[in-house]
This record gives C-alpha cells, structure tokens and sequence, in this order.
C-alpha cells in the first residue's frame, strides 16, 4: 500500500504525538502530512518522517502565534494532494480529518476529539475574560463556518477510530457516526515504580485553558503543599502570577526528569475534563495514584477507591466492576471542577494515602500498554482496508 500519515501540527511531543509516534512505527514509509513542523520537537522516530506541510508554514510567527490562524486551517489541509494513495491514515484534534482523497483511498481517522475550540469548549477559549472586544466580534463569525466544516468534513471518512468512549460519544453526537475505541499508548516500560517518593504534587500538562491548571494553582495556593507543574503553553505568563512559591513551573523537561517526578511524587493532579488522558496513566505506570476530576476520560482510566465521600456519577458502577475483576484503587475523584471541590480531595487522599498500592497500581497501567495500542491499531487497520477493498472501492 501506498500510505499517508496526517496530523494537525507538529510542535511537540503530547498525547497525540505518542499515538502518531506508533503509526509511524507501523508504516515507516508512509509520508506524513501536517499544518507545520517545528524542527527538532519530536521524537526521533516522527522527525525521521518524510515530512510534508502546508502553506501555514511559512505564516508570520507561526512557531508561536499558530493558533491565530485557526480560520485558514481547513483551507490548508485540503489543499494537499492524496489522489494516489492507498490509504490516508488521520490522527485528529483539530482539522486533520478533513483532508480530501480519492473514491480508492480508504481513509482510517483517529479522533483525538472534535474540535473542541467550536464546540463545548468554545466559551474557555473564547470567552468574555478570555479575548478583548474585537475579537469578541469577529470570532463568531469564524466558529459559526468551523463548525459547518467541521461536520461536513467528517462524512469523508470511511471509518473512525475513538480514543476514548467519552469522545464516541461526541463523535456521535455531533457527526451522527458510529466508532470503534482503541485507548492511546502508555510506555510502561520507560514510566516505572520508584523506591523512594517525595511529598511534592505534580501535574503534567499543556498550560491551555481547558486544562484547568489555575483550578490547581487556586487549590494549592490554600492547601500550602508542594506542587510541581511540568508543560508550557499559552496560560503560562497569568499562571505564574497567580502561584505562591509553593508551585514550581518546570517548562516541558527531558524523560529522566519527568520519570522520576512521575516516580516520586506524592500523588498526580488532574482537574481537567480529558477526552481520555495518557499523563495519568503515566503517572499509574510509575504506581502513584491520581486526584482526578470525575468526568471524561477520567473515568475510564482511573479506579476510585471504594466508598469515597468525593465519587462522582458513574464511579459506582466502576467500582463495583472493578471489584469484580478484583483490581484495587489507583486514585480519588472530586466530584466538581472547582477550587473547593480539588483542596477537599487532596485533603481526603492525605488521610488515606496508605490504602494505595503502587505494584497494583502499576498493574492496571498495563492494561493501556503501547503493544496493546499497537497491536489493536494495526489489526483494526487490516481489517477495515480488507472491508473497504471488498467493497469495491480499490
């Protein structure tokens, strides 16, 4: 097969880059698509790529102001030509789905989610405290078109791939199709156990507002407890000035710093509503348990510990499936995305802290293992390209 890889942008390596990272791995001669390509910022195996982009390469500031040409993006990942290839491989956060191929082609995407910046978190990246009055204005104006695109440019895959049931869910609400969930990776083997831990929080994360880091920043600014914070992003200049000195901003860091901040840390923070969420399985990997806020993609990675005051809707049923499948805990849910809601589930876990076992802990985290991931990717792929030729399309 003739095969194209297709990504949004190219500028670091996060929960959507680890999943590209194995497609890569499964067709190394595939050549990959993308709005741009920051030089130097992916993994070996990605940067090794035949490596494709478009015209919002060569924008003004692109490596740092991308996200203010959000409106050409779709004209830009249209505008590639994959007339000859045999199969379009997409992995989706934002635009990359929309790509245009032949009647041949058979198109596999990997939704990461739906746009989000469009849809339900429209109002975290674009609300009134967000962005000043002119952009205020012109905004909708642009939404209104993505989201038009959005749909329609999804009745051009053939079939999609889910990352979590939360987004195929989302997938199906606002597409009208149907998906099949395949979990992204976890390295299991680089993200291990340590015998010795630390009482320092940590969170790892892209500083973009739906994250929700300043919910954490409030929390443990009242709690006084150490908190590390490794990632940057675009709310990074008014997160620093809202923390005290005990949160540390350490900017993305090399794997031996973030192995064992993952390894030693008291327990990992998590406030916001994930589509599914690697960093806490990392987290699970090296056996520390997780605060998570209990919605999304949370719920599907974290075990909460049984009769928690703080459980959330959905975490009954999972802790009674869980006990049926005889796992333990690997963390605690708080039940709103608030700053009170977060200090009270820190302040729970202190108490309990002793119930968590890492070795069990861990033993979940391999259940979402990078062979799983890949094993199940390649055989879905086989599979859906046998059905597409069968059909008579190649």
């Amino acid at each position: 097969m003739k095969v194209a890889i297709v990504h949004d942008w190219l500028t670091g390596m996060r929960g959507g880059e680890k999943c590209l990272e194995v497609f890569c791995e499964i067709f190394p001669s595939a050549d990959l698509y993308t709005l741009l390509h920051t030089k130097g910022k992916m993994s070996m195996t990605i940067e090794n790529m035949n490596i494709k982009t478009s015209f919002i390469q060569s924008l003004p500031l692109v490596s740092k102001k991308y996200r203010n040409y959000l409106p050409l993006f779709p004209i830009a990942i249209e505008q590639f030509d994959l007339t000859d290839y045999d199969l379009v491989l997409s992995s989706s956060h934002c635009v990359a789905k929309g790509v245009i191929t032949s009647p041949h082609t058979c198109h596999i995407s990997f939704i990461h989610t739906p746009m989000r910046y469009v849809w339900e978190l429209y109002g975290d990246y674009f609300g009134e405290d967000k962005v000043g009055w002119l952009y205020r204005k012109i905004i909708p104006l642009f939404a209104n078109y993505l989201r038009i695109w959005d749909i329609t440019s999804s009745n051009r895959i053939d079939y999609f791939v889910a990352n979590s049931k939360y987004v195929a869910n989302r997938i199906k609400k606002y597409y009208r199709r149907e998906s099949v969930v395949i979990n992204p990776p976890v390295d299991t083997q680089l993200f291990q156990p340590s015998k010795k831990s630390s009482n320092f929080y940590l969170m790892v994360t892209a500083l973009a507002p739906y994250k929700r880091v300043d919910l954490a920043i409030g929390a443990f600014n009242d709690l006084g407890l150490p908190l590390k914070v490794i990632g940057t992003g675009q709310e990074e200049r008014n997160l620093r000035r809202l923390a005290n000195k005990n949160i540390e901003f350490l900017s993305w860091q090399s794997d031996v710093v973030l192995i064992e901040c993952y390894a030693k840390c008291k327990a990992f923070i998590f406030p916001g509503e994930e589509d599914f969420g690697i960093s806490p399985l990392e987290a699970q990997a090296s056996g520390r348990p997780v605060i998570a806020y209990g919605k999304g993609g949370a719920l599907e990675t974290v075990i909460p510990i049984k009769g928690s005051r703080l459980g959330v809707q959905g975490s009954v049923d999972r802790e009674k499936r869980a006990e049926g499948k005889g796992q333990f805990p690997t963390g605690v849910f708080f039940c709103e995305q608030s700053q009170e809601s977060l200090v009270e589930a820190v302040r729970y876990f202190e108490g309990i802290s002793h119930l968590f076992e890492k070795d069990k802990i861990r033993k979940h985290a391999l259940n979402f293992d990078r062979s799983v991931f890949k094993k199940q990717m390649k055989d879905f792929i086989e599979e859906k390209y046998l059905e597409f030729m069968e059909l008579g399309f190649v």
